[in-house]
Order: structure tokens, then sequence, then C-alpha cells
């Protein structure tokens, strides 16, 4: 199996596109922050379009398999700490801590679960998939920050993200709850 297919460069795009997202935050222009959320957005669609083209072409990979939740969980962490810099109100921050630490604690917990081969006891869920939507288009839209036709965009971002931290914590003891008898140790 090819390595170097095109789901998997998808994602390997959506990893390199990390630096950039963050000189973007920070570059001193006007059009900076919609650039970065833009740059997000196509990041986002990436990551929607590698899994799809790699079964509908038949390329999954061990690798992909491994790179794409990597790809997805530190593009969205990096997103949470360059909105944080440029907003730390409680909140904010609450969304943050909410998300990273939910996704190392789930990555933690699926790693763990695997290694006792029972991995498909978390994997992920149609609530999970709605969250990732949410937190995508959420975190997309605070990392654009302008009012786009008299929307209120970046408050409009903070709703949805606030919500799909919410999910996050539902996700997150669903999953537990799951791995639960594995975890106390009974089968």
């Amino acid at each position: 199996m090819m390595i170097w297919n095109l789901p998997n460069t998808l994602t390997w795009l959506r990893i390199f596109a990390i630096p950039l997202l963050v000189v973007l935050f920070y570059l001193p222009y006007h059009w900076a922050s919609p650039a970065a959320g833009l740059l997000f957005s196509a990041a986002a669609i990436t990551d929607t379009l590698d899994g799809y083209l790699a079964r509908r072409l038949g390329q999954t990979s061990r690798l992909g398999a491994f790179l794409d939740p990597v790809a997805d969980k530190l593009i969205v962490a990096v997103a949470l700490v360059l909105i944080v810099a440029k907003d730390p109100r409680a909140p904010v921050v609450l969304i943050a801590v909410v998300v990273i630490g939910r996704e190392i604690a789930i990555s933690a917990l699926r790693e763990w679960m695997a290694v006792i081969g029972q991995r498909t006891k978390v994997a992920v869920s149609t609530l999970g998939k709605y969250k990732t939507i949410l937190q995508m288009v959420g975190l997309a839209m605070m990392l654009y920050r302008w009012d786009l036709f008299g929307l209120p965009i970046y408050q409009l971002g903070f709703w949805l993200s606030a919500l799909a931290a919410v999910l996050t914590l539902f996700t997150m003891i669903a999953y537990l709850r799951a791995a639960w008898p594995d975890l106390r140790g009974r089968s």
C-alpha cells in the first residue's frame, strides 16, 4: 500500500498548515485574522476529504489511520491556544481547557483500550462527529474574527465552540462509561 496517496497527502498538508496558521495569526495586517480563519477552514475540509477519499479510493493505510487524528488534534489545539492568546477571558480559556483536556484523556483511553484489544468500545460515535463539525466551524469563525454580512462571526463562533465543548464532555462521559468495566478490571 502506498503511503504517499491522495488522502495521506491531504493529512500531511493539514499538518504543514499549522505553522502557516500561526504565522498568519500573528501577522500585523488587517487581513491576517480572516486569512487564518480561512486556512483553518480549508484544513477542516481536508479532514473530511481525506477519510472519504481513503475509503472511496481504497487507499486506507496504517499511516493515514495514525496521522489523521494526530493532525486533527494538533490543529485544534494550536487554534485554541491562538484564540486564547488574543482573548484570555475565562469562558474562552474554559472551552480550550475542556477540549484539549478531553482530547488528551480520550486519546490515552483509546490507546489503552487498543492495547487490551477493546478499541471498538471507544470508536468515534455519531455525537463525536457532530461535536467535531461544531468545533471546526466554531474555531474557524473565532479565528476569522471579522463580522460578515452584519453577522457577529466571532461571537457566533464562540457559541458554537461552547456547544462543542459541552458535546465534548458528553462524548467523553460516553466513552468512559463504555470503557468502565475494562478500567475496573472486569470483563
